[in-house]
């Protein structure tokens, strides 16, 4: 395969387990400081955050955390506050699991909720069920 290009759809075989570990490990991690309301940021505890994954960088620098409020309100407000604290959330993150770097952090909103709405809508229409189901 040597000389053909990187496609952007295939980025070699996925993330290690010590990858998905680790991911796994900050994904709780977060979610458990933001449910606590460990952050000294008034407006940030005032919300309710669904952290639905974190993805690693194959070095663990960078970890990728991909979140929803709670209802879908605000999200560009919750974005913004993350990222804003995002040190904090780093050192108490790194603190907490004992990690030998503590990766930065980066977050995004999570968009798997509404692919399962767009799914199922999809699934709904009756040309794809008769497809389906045929």
């Amino acid at each position: 395969m040597r000389g053909m290009a990187k496609n952007k759809f295939h980025d070699g075989p996925g993330p290690s387990q010590r990858q998905l570990r680790v991911g796994e490990l900050i994904r709780r991690t977060l979610s458990e400081v933001l449910m606590r309301g460990d952050i000294h940021d008034p407006d940030l505890n005032r919300m309710s955050v669904t952290v639905g994954e974190v993805r690693t960088s194959p070095d663990l620098k960078i970890a990728t955390a991909y979140v929803l409020p709670l209802g879908g309100e605000g999200q560009d407000d919750l974005i913004e506050l993350l990222a804003r604290n995002k040190s904090e959330l780093r050192r108490l993150i790194g603190k907490k699991l004992d990690l030998k770097y503590a990766p930065d952090l980066r977050f995004r909103l999570d968009k798997t909720f509404d692919q399962m709405d767009e799914t199922r809508r999809l699934f709904s229409q009756e040309k794809v069920r008769r497809d389906v189901e045929g």
